[in-house]
């Protein structure tokens, strides 16, 4: 798991945003798994194993868990042009990635707007656990969370990592990268400016590359 860091106007935002087909990027290449890429929308993107938990988290409030798990990629059965939803079949399906990777919701047909701020993060980094084979991007999952719902998310996304899926996550949280990052990547007035092994360095270490009172090495870059 790599966490990208760096103060507010940094870049990373916009860096997540070229990487998932949201934006451009007006120079410079996307390299992944060892080709070039370039993704025109997030479609495409979505489509070469790629989610994005963004804050706002893109639930909608009215909708089941199961719903919400399976929005635009719903199962149907029949034969085209009379095909039906499968309701029987993503309710199934919802309970099964919720078991694999231990979300403690009530139940998947129960709303999201009767779920807490955790629960929702949960779903939402589960929907995208599920679709996103090759990698997961998340932006600041926990920002809005108190310490209890903070700890079970990040014991959600360490159990991506068990499960072999690729994060990038972006956080302020230098306490945070400790408990559950490999690497930490620092970027600053849109560049990257250092790579470490989270193992290597301490928080204090990272906020004065983060503010710029530490420089990285060129190679790092």
């Amino acid at each position: 798991m790599t966490a990208l860091l760096g103060d507010n106007g940094a870049g990373k935002s916009t860096l997540v945003r070229c990487i998932t087909g949201v934006h451009s990027p007006d120079s410079g290449t996307i390299t992944f798994n060892g080709r070039e890429v370039h993704f025109s929308s997030p479609e495409v993107c979505r489509a070469n194993g790629i989610e994005t938990v963004y804050q706002n988290l893109a639930l909608i409030d009215d909708l089941s868990v199961w719903q919400n798990l399976f929005l635009r990629r719903e199962m149907t059965s029949g034969f085209p042009p009379f095909r039906v939803l499968n309701k029987k079949a993503m309710r199934e399906r919802a309970e099964g990635i919720l078991h694999e990777l231990d979300v403690d919701i009530p139940s998947v047909t129960t709303t999201v707007r009767r779920m807490s701020g955790g629960q929702r993060q949960s779903i939402a980094i589960a929907r995208a656990a599920h679709w996103g084979k090759q990698l997961v991007v998340m932006d600041e999952p926990t920002a809005a969370l108190g310490v209890r719902e903070t700890a079970a998310v990040e014991k959600l996304v360490l159990r991506l990592k068990e499960h072999g899926v690729t994060v990038l996550l972006i956080t302020h949280d230098m306490a945070q990268v400790g408990r559950i990052a490999d690497t930490a990547v620092v970027m600053r007035r849109g560049r990257t400016v250092a790579r470490r092994a989270v193992s290597d360095v301490s928080a204090d270490d990272l906020v004065a590359l983060i503010t710029g009172a530490k420089e990285g090495d060129a190679n790092e870059r």
